[in-house]
Formats: C-alpha cells, structure tokens, sequence
C-alpha cells in the first residue's frame, strides 16, 4: 500500500470519528444504559474465560497492546485483570482521544517533575506502522478496528504490524463485526475466511457473541435474562471474539 493511499483512508477514518461524535450524544455508549452495560459485561465474562482457557492468566508481568484504544478502550479494564500500568501501550489516529487516554493512563509526576508512577505508553499514530521494536507484546487486543478499515490493503498492513510486535506464541484477542452496518456503510464486517487471511500461518479461534445491539436496547431493559438466552442461541449476535495465536 502506498504512503498517500494508506493516508487517505486513515484520514478518512478520522473524519468518520469526527462525523460520529458530532452526531451519537456523548453519553449513547455509557454504562449507565443497561443494553450497554450487558454487552460490556458478557463480552468481559467471556474474554476473561478465553485468556484463562489459553492459559495467559494471569496477566500480571504481561506487555498488552491496543490497537485503537480510543479515549482509553480496554486498558483500563486489562490494568483491572492484572497488567502493570507500566506494561501497557495502546495507539489511535485520534489526537483527541489518544490525549483524553493519556490523561488518565500516562505516568504521574510531582511539581518537581519527578515521576511518581510510571504510565502506559499512548501514542498517536497509524496502526500499519506501530512504533514498537519486534515480539515486544504477549497480548494485543483489537476491538472493532479492521470494521472501520474498508481499504483491503491497509487491512493487511495493520495485521502484519501486529504480527510483527507480538512475541512468538502471543496472543491477539479479536473482537469485531463480522455483519455489514445498513444503516453506516463506513463501517464493514469482517468474515471468518477474511480473519484467517488477514493472520495467515496463526490459529485462529473464533466465536459468535454480543446480541446485535438494537436488539439488546429493546430487549435487556425489559428482561435480562431474555437477552442473555437469546445471545446463546448465537443466531442474532453480530460480532466474532476470539484468540489468534502467533506460532
């Protein structure tokens, strides 16, 4: 992919971003709201259970990486499984979010400027050439990129730089739509033959999760546990989650 394509859709990307905050309200994806809540909560219960079946738990002493980690994403919730502060990186296109991220996560430091807790490392940039030297990561999370990403060829050059960073054996735990959005054409789902592709020469293993959210907004304020029966019948979730492990 050639340096003025690749920064013509990750332009293109950032101006979604912009065209998304400017029309969802600031708090549409808040945990206050229940369907909001029960998505965060399974998909959580269910990483949780994957990290522990693959024997990576736990994460204390693990490097972890995101890739598009937004306003802060999964960090957080990785520090809360175990991961040092210290221990963990995350980068955007957005300079917005990357600097709401780094208020939160990056070192503390005295009016002296003497650093009282080291931070993670947040960094601003494009996803297809990560600034981190080679096999530097044990786990790297990716959740809900490569849908935003409609070039193939930047696809490919996003996963073969998160291949690159991850040490031999890591682990890339995936999460993403793998439907079409009817009503966002911005964004493109990503089939199970696209994943294995993408990470060719990995083990891939994948499953159908997260009842598909305009559902879960009707569904889970009425009954939750309707909505949990119906998300394990698997037939109207809309997202693979999943462990890709670099041989």
């Amino acid at each position: 992919m050639t340096s003025l394509s690749r920064s013509c859709e990750a332009d293109r990307i950032v101006r979604e971003y912009a065209r998304r905050a400017s029309e969802i309200p600031s708090d549409f994806y808040a945990l206050d709201k229940p369907a909001n809540l029960f998505i965060h909560q399974q998909r959580s219960r269910r990483v949780l259970s994957l990290l522990a079946g693959i024997g990576l738990l736990p994460l204390r002493g693990k490097r972890a990486l995101e890739v598009g980690c937004g306003a802060g994403g999964w960090l957080p919730e990785l520090e809360s499984w175990g991961v040092r502060r210290s221990d963990l990186a995350g980068i955007d296109l957005d300079p917005g979010r990357i600097e709401t991220a780094r208020t939160f996560l990056c070192a503390r430091r005295d009016e002296t400027g003497r650093v009282l807790s080291h931070g993670a490392d947040i960094q601003c940039g494009d996803a297809t050439s990560l600034p981190w030297p080679a096999s530097r990561f044990d786990l790297v999370i990716v959740s809900t990129v490569f849908s935003s990403i409609l070039d193939h060829e930047m696809r490919r050059d996003v996963a073969a730089e998160i291949l690159r960073v991850l040490r031999p054996e890591g682990v890339v735990v995936w999460y993403d739509f793998f439907v079409d959005n009817p009503r966002n054409p911005n964004v493109r789902g990503v089939d199970r033959r696209q994943i294995r592709a993408l990470f060719h020469g990995c083990d891939v293993g994948l499953s159908r999760v997260t009842l598909a959210p305009p559902l879960a907004r009707r569904i889970v304020p009425i009954s939750w546990g309707a909505a949990m029966a119906i998300e394990a019948c698997r037939l109207l979730n809309t997202h693979y989650l999943g462990v890709i492990r670099k041989k």
